[in-house]
């Protein structure tokens, strides 16, 4: 699984305690009719209870100078605190925190999820996309982070 590329992506929520969120990779697109995200959480995620019960979403894609963030948010020692510390952060529609210098934030609300092994998969409906001005996205292979230019390339 190592040499199948992702998008590196921290996934955000909130409640009456702040700003929750973790970092994944495994993210991507369901359905454009109603447009859904499918987003894959270890059930060990320290923001996983507070994810479910709020059915808030934040998927933030980083841009390629963001790794730091990527690491801090998935750090076991770092609070959350700690963690959205790093970042400018705006409340979405929903509530969810989008990172601004994000390649792209998505604004969703939980539609359902289901239990796989040792992960959750949440499907989450996108109610608002926020571009950000970057010209790389950040990816996760072979155990390690990539810049990849935002640009045509023939192949």
């Amino acid at each position: 699984m190592s040499r199948l590329a992702g998008a590196v992506c921290l996934i955000t929520t909130s409640d009456a305690g702040g700003y929750h969120g973790f970092t994944a990779s495994s993210v991507c697109s369901v359905t454009d009719d109603p447009p859904t995200l499918l987003v894959c959480m270890n059930r060990n995620v320290r923001s996983r209870e507070t994810l479910l019960a709020s059915k808030v979403v934040g998927v933030n894609v980083l841009a390629g100078h963001q790794h730091e963030l990527a690491n801090a948010f998935a750090s076991a020692s770092m609070t959350m605190e700690q963690r959205f510390a790093g970042g400018g952060w705006q409340p979405g529609a929903t509530g969810a925190p989008l990172l601004a210098g994000a390649a792209v934030s998505f604004d969703c609300r939980l539609s359902e999820s289901a239990e796989v092994g040792t992960h959750s998969v949440l499907f989450c409906e996108i109610m608002q996309v926020a571009f950000g001005a970057v010209d790389e996205t950040l990816l996760w292979l072979d155990r390690n982070y990539h810049r990849l230019p935002l640009r045509r390339v023939q192949i």
